[in-house]
């Protein structure tokens, strides 16, 4: 088993070969959720399980299940998971490295004729990103019964869209009931989407949680007016009132030492000499704290109702809540002791993004390894890392799934 080495090479080539699939002019994917791009992966992904001797299953949300055999059948797998949809301005390494470097684990085990006591089973959650289908991590909040089927059939994209349909439409929708497929144990590898490692110069983030994250849909209406002949104070102006709020959550933000984001504004029947009549935006606040989180809620409700008297009517839904995970101190310390031997520099971290191993730790012992990505970019085309650091995420990753698969 120490003489097992992943081929940093081969990953990264598998790495730019799916990037291909969703592959845009500026280097970049997008590869949306249930798209016919996400199709097109799914189909590769699971012709190269298949040809690597794995059983494919897929659940009645598509999550796919590859699972190798192992020595032992009666035993219960360690899953290695992540995802392969991407953002709108995806980058090559978000999620995709986690999927991937179980494939080069797998390949690396068949490669040397080693089988492992606990079968390994290899996933690629659904709807992780949550950029087509709200909320995000759906696949795997399924599973771990957060969300039921009816649920996520409901979710509408914002072209209309149905989430249900959509998968129907791609014929992904297994037979598998979701949440049936069960593992001892989860290990998930992704870039860290954030600047601390590079900062550090650290090879691995033994990743020990992850902070809470709360998501809201803000509708706004004031009223329609001619810009050039209604004063200044007889305005009802949605588009002043949601200054107002995006200015106010980034002061909240401040105050907790949390984070607070208004990533989607959209204003119906925009024009520009017509003041905004009706909007609607969305907030993200995020803290490692969820007390902090609480207050950072209220001082943003309070906001919403002081920015209200301007104008007709503001309304804001809680769609999403994921309280802060602190992932399992056993699978924390086989990613840190794989490090190790392994002669890798690391440190523990916090992730800062919400990933599937959120609610997957709700129901089996869960742990996170970070690499580095370069200028902490993510969401993004320029969304970078090189090939010795994904070698070394998975090379940890390897040693941590093996420890967990022979000794568990």
């Amino acid at each position: 088993m120490d003489n097992l080495r992943i081929d940093a090479t081969r990953l990264w080539n598998t790495l730019m070969e799916t990037a291909a699939i969703g592959g845009t002019s500026d280097g970049g994917i997008r590869r949306l959720t249930l798209t016919e791009e996400d199709r097109q992966v799914r189909d590769w992904f699971k012709n190269r399980c298949e040809k690597l001797g794995c059983t494919v299953t897929i659940d009645e949300v598509g999550n796919m299940f590859a699972l190798r055999a192992g020595t032992d059948a009666s035993a219960l797998p360690i899953a290695i998971g992540s995802h392969l949809d991407t953002q709108p301005t995806g980058g090559k390494f978000d999620g995709i490295l986690g999927v991937l470097a179980g494939l080069e684990i797998f390949q690396t085990l068949t490669d040397a004729g080693y089988t492992t006591r606990r079968p390994l089973l290899l996933v690629n959650w659904t709807n992780e990103e949550g950029a087509r289908f709200s909320p995000a991590m759906l696949g795997s909040g399924v599973h771990a019964g957060v969300f039921d089927r009816a649920y996520a059939d409901g979710r509408l994209a914002s072209d209309g869209a149905r989430f249900g349909n959509a998968l129907d439409g791609i014929s992904y929708r297994g037979t598998v009931k979701a949440g049936a497929t069960k593992f001892a144990a989860m290990f998930e590898l992704h870039i860290e989407q954030g600047p601390v490692l590079e900062q550090a110069d650290t090879d691995i983030g033994i990743v020990t949680g992850v902070q809470g994250m709360r998501w809201y849909d803000v509708t706004i209406k004031g009223r329609e007016a001619h810009a050039g002949t209604t004063p200044m104070q007889m305005r009802q102006d949605a588009m002043t009132a949601a200054a107002r709020l995006i200015l106010g959550v980034e002061t909240i933000a401040g105050e907790f030492l949390g984070l607070a984001t208004v990533g989607d504004l959209n204003v119906t029947n925009a024009s520009r000499n017509v003041v905004a009549g009706h909007l609607h935006m969305t907030i993200d606040l995020r803290h490692h704290d969820d007390s902090a989180l609480d207050h950072m809620e209220a001082a943003t409700q309070h906001l919403i109702e002081a920015t209200g008297a301007a104008v007709s009517a503001i309304t804001c839904e809680r769609i999403w809540h994921s309280p802060a995970v602190n992932f399992d101190p056993g699978c924390v310390a086989a990613v840190s002791k794989s490090a190790a031997d392994a002669g890798f520099s690391a440190m523990e971290i916090i992730s800062g993004a919400g990933h599937d191993s959120v609610y997957i730790s709700r129901i089996a012992p869960t742990a996170m390894i970070f690499v580095p990505c370069k200028d902490g970019l993510s969401h993004n085309p320029l969304e970078s890392s090189t090939v010795d650091q994904c070698g070394a995420g998975a090379q940890t990753l390897l040693g941590a799934v093996l420890a967990y698969a022979e000794h568990l």
